[in-house]
């Protein structure tokens, strides 16, 4: 089984609540996705509804995977840059696959849609993401043809005492 893709898919209150389920669930299997578990969903709305905000304005957009139950499996965001100096690349932001999902390979699918969905975007060159050292993620996003390109030490706080790289890597669509 594999999953299906959906670029700019429309926003309905079923994509908005698999989002944040998948968003909760991954948050609390330990996912590097912007929070430390134990979560709620309600810990979670607010950052959800700031990306909601982003693809009304449109400068966020959403590429959704779904498993062959129709349940919302993957999420990418895709945030476009409004400096005029920096249009022709884009943020990837909450890149997640759901953990029953997990060593399936649809990270990888995941990110390789993400790629075909940036360069349907008018004047994209490449693709940047950040992601939260110690756990290996730097390594999965190499093998899916990014190259670090930059890494502030310590920057990101998980509990006292847990200090963790923030890790810039790119990937050029050329």
């Amino acid at each position: 089984m594999s999953l299906t893709f959906t670029f700019d898919p429309a926003v309905t209150p079923d994509l908005r609540d698999g989002v944040l389920d998948l968003w909760t669930d991954v948050s609390n299997a330990g996912g590097s996705v912007g929070f430390v578990p134990p979560v709620t969903r309600e810990d979670i709305r607010p950052e959800l509804v700031k990306h909601m905000v982003g693809m009304a304005e449109g400068r966020t957009r959403l590429l959704v995977g779904h498993d062959e139950q129709g349940r919302v499996a993957a999420t990418a965001f895709l945030a476009l840059n409004t400096h005029r100096l920096m249009r022709h690349w884009l943020w990837l932001y909450t890149v997640m696959v759901h953990p029953r999902h997990q060593g399936r390979g649809y990270g990888r699918d995941l990110m390789a849609a993400a790629a075909d969905a940036a360069r349907t975007c008018d004047g994209i060159e490449a693709i940047r993401l950040t992601c939260r050292g110690g756990l290996g993620l730097e390594r999965f996003y190499e093998s899916c043809g990014y190259k670090e390109v930059g890494r502030v030490p310590g920057a990101i706080r998980v509990a006292p005492g847990d200090d963790r790289d923030d890790v810039f890597l790119l990937l050029p669509l050329g």
